[in-house]
């Protein structure tokens, strides 16, 4: 690409605007889960907006005590880490809400988003989101159904 600025070629797309200062670099925000989902999913829809489908969903991690020396016989652990799933998608919502339950092991794929929250005691809380774009189906039951 050419930078009209410099006149170099650069690794950035200028957007067409009339500021000058303004170059819209490439950037990547993308997110894969395998595990498993933690509860039905629920829609929810703000007055005013698109409905939405929430379901949280649990991915492991495991290791044995003294991994890497040459004779490990540590004791495994597992941390389990808790993810926020929201479906906006028109046409993967209404699959998510129908087909996704407790239980079930899937690949979710979609980016993070980060936003606040007023709680039910007026106080301002941090959320960290997957916004899903695909969820595969990998438990034997969904897909005989």
């Amino acid at each position: 690409m050419f930078s009209e600025r410099t006149g170099n070629s650069v690794g950035f797309v200028r957007h067409g605007t009339t500021d000058t200062n303004l170059i819209l670099e490439r950037s990547i925000n993308r997110v894969q889960l395998l595990g498993r989902v933690g509860q039905d999913p629920v829609m929810r829809q703000v007055e005013g907006r698109n409905p939405v489908t929430i379901f949280s969903m649990a991915t492991n991690e495991m290791w044995r005590s003294g991994e890497g020396e040459p004779t490990s016989t540590g004791d495994v652990s597992q941390k389990t880490t808790w993810h926020r799933i929201s479906v906006f998608k028109p046409g993967l919502r209404d699959v998510a809400y129908q087909y996704v339950k407790k239980g079930s092991r899937i690949l979710v794929e979609g980016k993070l988003d980060y936003g606040e929250y007023m709680d039910k005691n007026n106080v301002r809380r941090q959320a960290t989101t997957i916004i899903a774009d695909n969820i595969v189906f990998l438990s034997e039951n969904l897909r005989d159904q």
